[in-house]
C-alpha cells in the first residue's frame, strides 16, 4: 500500500532499535542535487555543510543506541554516480555511525537479483521503495509481511563486506 512521504519520514523517527535499508540501483541521481554531483565529479572538495540533515539524524539515533546500516549491492567498474555516493554520502555518514556493507557482484551472480530497494525498521514495519528512470524517487508502499525481507536482509549481510575494507581496495578504481 502507497504510504505518504510524511508517513515514511516519520518511522525515521519513531523506530526503537534499528534501521536497515537494501539499495540496489547503480543510479540514483534523480534524487540527488545535481550540483552535488558535478561538484564531487570536477573533483571539488566537500562542503561541510553537504547532507548534514541525514547525517545530524543517524548521529541523534546511533548516540541513543539504535543502529541504522545498510547494503549496497553493485558492480565495478561503479558508476559516476556510485562514485559520488561512495565518496562523499557513505563516508560521510559513516563518521555519524551509520554502517555500510557492500554485496560486490563484479565476479559472481547477484542472490537477490530483482529484490527492489528497501527499509526495514525493527524488523517489523517495512517500506519497498518506487524509482523511475534515472534514479528518481517515484514513492514507498508498506509491505504487510516482514518475514520475507528479513530473509533479504540477512542473505544480503551474509554476502557483503564492510564498506571501509572494501573501498580501502575498490574506492580509488
Amino acid at each position: 500500500m502507497r504510504i505518504s512521504g510524511e508517513e515514511f519520514g516519520g518511522l525515521f523517527n519513531s523506530f526503537q532499535r534499528e534501521a536497515f535499508r537494501l539499495e540496489t540501483l547503480d543510479d540514483y541521481t534523480g534524487s540527488s542535487k545535481a550540483e552535488s554531483i558535478r561538484a564531487f565529479l570536477a573533483g571539488e572538495a566537500q562542503p561541510e555543510d553537504y547532507n548534514q540533515e541525514w547525517a545530524e539524524e543517524v548521529r541523534a539515533n546511533v548516540q541513543s543506541g539504535k543502529r541504522m546500516y545498510r547494503v549496497h549491492i553493485l558492480s565495478r567498474p561503479l558508476t559516476p554516480y556510485l562514485r559520488f555516493e561512495l565518496g562523499w554520502g557513505y563516508t560521510k555518514n559513516a563518521r555519524s555511525g551509520e554502517e555500510f556493507f557492500i554485496l560486490d557482484t563484479t565476479d559472481r551472480p547477484n542472490p537477490l537479483e530483482g529484490v527492489p530497494d528497501f527499509w526495514v525498521f525493527d524488523e517489523t514495519a517495512v517500506v519497498t521503495m518506487e524509482y523511475g528512470p534515472g534514479g528518481s524517487f517515484v514513492g514507498a508502499d508498506s509491505q504487510p509481511d516482514a518475514a520475507e525481507y528479513l530473509e533479504y536482509r540477512d542473505a544480503a549481510l551474509s554476502y557483503a563486506e564492510p564498506f571501509a575494507e572494501w573501498w580501502e581496495r575498490y574506492g580509488n578504481e
